[in-house]
């Protein structure tokens, strides 16, 4: 009897063991026969396998357990064949063809149907800006500049359109595992008022998300370099080796502080325009600090003299764990920091007009 007992309590148990919640991925995909896939995700800035099986004529299985549904990435290894998927505790079926694997279908996953809606619904904007930008291209091409200006005012209120879309999404689906990544996207262009609100606007379940404890952490450290506060020094080298403080910049009516890098090509386009300001305030009191995030000192020195950047460089050529970026929680370039006298922060990611109105606003209009 004691045996008979027993013997259901651990069928009790394998049976618990057995349906705990777990992913069940069954795939097929033609032309794969033999390869080897892996299943993995993204952590502390690199992909991590989590899964592999090897496909039989097309077909493979994977199951395991994940905390909550996240982006994964499926690669047919020593291929340049991967796609990318939210994978979730759920059966999920995965179809499609390894030279095209970039296209499958997966079935299967509340987040990855989600997705794939926000995706259908970009389309239209996707299209647009495709056929605005040819348009920009073409004017720029015929050097028609009042065909390449208006050309260029669509682009910016498209932008500005899909950026208010993609916050509806944000607003609307709190519950949804895939709107901390879009979140994430949209916190460069967010106040930390609007970033702040939005991380705390999602639900519980969606807030142990490892993105929404960085979003956190990054409010925290945006706090710390807001508009008002006194900006943090900093000791870094010049390009002759020669260590140099921010407090030792400080002082002029403005400095700003500039995080570009050579390798950037949206900083390289909008250097033009921090030299225009440059030479029309320098004599009035408007000086730069350039912070690079660069990794190659001779790249770095190179674009400093084809940019004509004639102001104060710094750099630990360290890349994206710049200390400096990472203390003025700078998550994309370009990206500026305005300070005025006293070394309090009166202004962040000023570009183009938006720069000189508030240097002009300061400094009053050039002579």
């Amino acid at each position: 009897m004691k045996k008979t007992i027993l013997l259901v309590v651990i069928a009790a148990v394998l049976a618990s063991c057995t349906t705990k919640p777990h992913y069940v991925i069954n795939a097929n995909i033609s032309g794969s026969d033999t390869l080897i896939f892996l299943l993995q995700k993204r952590e502390a800035g690199k992909y991590v396998t989590i899964d592999s099986a090897a496909s039989k004529s097309g077909h493979f299985k994977m199951q395991g357990v994940v905390d909550y549904p996240q982006m994964v990435m499926l690669t047919a290894k020593n291929t340049r064949n991967r796609a990318q998927f939210f994978l979730e505790n759920a059966p999920l079926t995965i179809s499609g063809k390894v030279d095209s694997l970039y296209n499958i279908n997966v079935t299967g996953s509340k987040t990855q149907d989600e997705y794939k809606g926000y995706i259908n619904n970009q389309k239209s904007f996707s299209d647009r800006y495709s056929s605005l930008y040819k348009e920009y291209q073409s004017a720029s091409e015929a050097k028609d500049t009042a065909k390449q200006g208006a050309a260029e005012r669509a682009i910016n209120g498209l932008e500005t359109e899909m950026t208010n879309n993609q916050k509806e999404f944000v607003k609307n689906n709190p519950s949804s595992f895939f709107t901390p990544m879009l979140l994430s996207n949209l916190s460069y262009e967010m106040s930390i008022e609007e970033l702040e609100n939005s991380v705390n606007a999602l639900d519980t379940n969606v807030q142990k998300v490892q993105i929404v404890k960085d979003l956190k952490d990054q409010v925290k450290a945006l706090k710390l370099v807001a508009i008002g506060q006194k900006a943090p020094d900093f000791t870094m080298n010049d390009p002759e080796g020669k260590p140099v403080t921010l407090a030792s910049k400080i002082g002029s009516k403005l400095l700003l502080i500039d995080f570009w890098a050579s390798w950037c090509g949206p900083c390289r386009q909008e250097n033009p325009n921090v030299v225009k300001v440059y030479a029309e305030y320098h004599k009035k009191g408007f000086d730069i600090l350039g912070v690079s995030l660069d990794r190659s000192k001779e790249d770095w020195v190179k674009a400093i003299a084809d940019d004509k950047l004639t102001w104060s460089h710094v750099s630990d050529l360290k890349y994206w764990d710049n200390a400096a970026a990472k203390q003025y929680a700078v998550r994309a370039i370009p990206s500026n920091i305005l300070l005025d006298e006293t070394g309090t922060i009166i202004g962040r990611n000023l570009r183009g007009e938006d720069l000189a109105k508030k240097v002009t606003e300061v400094l009053g209009t050039k002579k």
